[in-house]
């Protein structure tokens, strides 16, 4: 108990005194024990106090009080080829992306046999990208880091034995700092939203899991932050809008030893300043049981990046990516588990042509990225 009350105050400092740094501007990775699965049925797994964040009214099938504290490491490589770039010297920039480390940290408390409460702390948003000094576009953009502390206390009550709603508050700080060649822009705000879900047992074997969380606007006092669409997402009056989340999940127990998943995720990323689109995850996973104490994980995603070619801009060169996961859990009693996992990002081409005053950057990205996770789950 020594242990892991020393494990959870370690995490609560990392995030009050150092802040999250990343390299994804939305972060999915809000837990590891789904990294193994891709994160694949999120909203209706329902197995750990991180469930949470994905969908609060899986609280209730959480029995007695609940902790869950893990880390995840990720890194996401953006590498630069030049197509006939113009009024730019310099190099390509080199490897632009950054491994970013976000930790998390949940306990859920069950009140009553119908009425449960939790609180989670995690970073939604977060980005760390900095090219080289002799990087040809560091006039569009050479650094940006984005971290976000989100602190979310929620409830959640059974209706019936197959119904169980959820509802949660949303206070989240942000701190968004940007390089263009010397101009240095920083700047932090906070917001409040909200979250809620459902979800539904539709037998003992499968449930269904519907999940909101809303977006959030902030107010940055950094003109130069949008400077030549450098960050999109931020207007050049430093207005920040975060999308509209919901997801649908499915979870189904197989066989005694086998489980699937399923997720499909929309993201409301056009109410957002230089995004015409909204985007959309697709993801499956599987486990299976070698017996009581060990299960295996497996799982895969695609992404589809909001982002067209014509928006892309040097500080967050993203487009679509594919996920292939695998990952485990041990069990170590009756109310202790570890989970763990590992993912592999590829991501398609990615196609830039920015003009402005003069120069224009041409040419592609290659990306790719990798992810690993280790979470512990105690129960009381």
């Amino acid at each position: 108990m020594k242990k892991i009350t020393l494990f959870a105050a370690s995490l609560l400092c990392a995030f009050l005194s150092q802040g999250v740094r990343a390299d994804g501007f939305l972060a999915v990775e809000e837990n590891a024990s789904g990294l193994g699965i891709a994160y694949a049925g999120a909203a209706a797994l329902a197995d750990n106090a991180s469930s949470l964040y994905y969908n609060p009214a899986g609280l209730t099938r959480l029995p007695g009080v609940q902790l869950s504290a893990g880390l995840v490491g990720a890194q996401s490589r953006y590498e630069f080829d030049d197509d006939g770039s113009v009024g730019l010297s310099g190099g390509e920039g080199g490897q632009a992306g950054q491994w970013r480390a976000l930790p998390h940290l949940y306990a859920s408390w069950a009140v009553n046999e119908d009425l449960s409460l939790g609180l989670g702390i995690s970073s939604p948003y977060s980005l760390d990208m900095e090219y080289d000094d002799d990087w040809m576009g560091r006039d569009m953009g050479v650094a940006a880091r984005f971290s976000s502390l989100n602190l979310n206390p929620a409830l959640a009550y059974r209706v019936s034995d197959r119904v169980s709603v959820g509802l949660g508050l949303n206070y989240q700080q942000i701190r968004l700092k940007t390089v263009l060649n010397a101009m240095r822009d920083s700047d932090t705000d906070s917001a409040w939203g909200w979250n809620a879900g459902a979800l539904f047992t539709l037998s003992p074997e499968m449930r269904l899991g519907l999940a909101y969380r809303s977006g959030m606007d902030y107010r940055l006092d950094a003109g130069g932050i949008g400077a030549l669409g450098a960050f999109p997402g931020v207007d050049g009056r430093g207005r920040l809008k975060t999308p509209d989340v919901f997801s649908l999940s499915v979870w189904q127990q197989v066989s005694d030893r086998w489980e699937a998943m399923g997720d499909i995720s929309w993201r409301n990323w056009s109410r957002a300043d230089g995004y015409d689109q909204d985007s959309w995850r697709l993801s499956w996973g599987a486990a299976y049981a070698y017996n009581e104490r060990w299960k295996s994980k497996f799982g895969i995603a695609y992404d589809r990046s909001p982002i067209r070619a014509s928006e892309r801009a040097v500080l967050l060169p993203e487009t679509h990516r594919l996920w292939l996961a695998i990952g485990g859990q041990y069990r170590f009693g009756k109310y202790a588990t570890l989970d763990f996992g590992y993912a592999y990002q590829r991501a398609r081409e990615a196609r830039i042509d920015r003009q402005g005053a003069g120069l224009r950057l041409r040419g592609s990205y290659d990306a790719n990225g990798h992810v690993i996770g280790i979470q512990y789950n105690q129960g009381f």
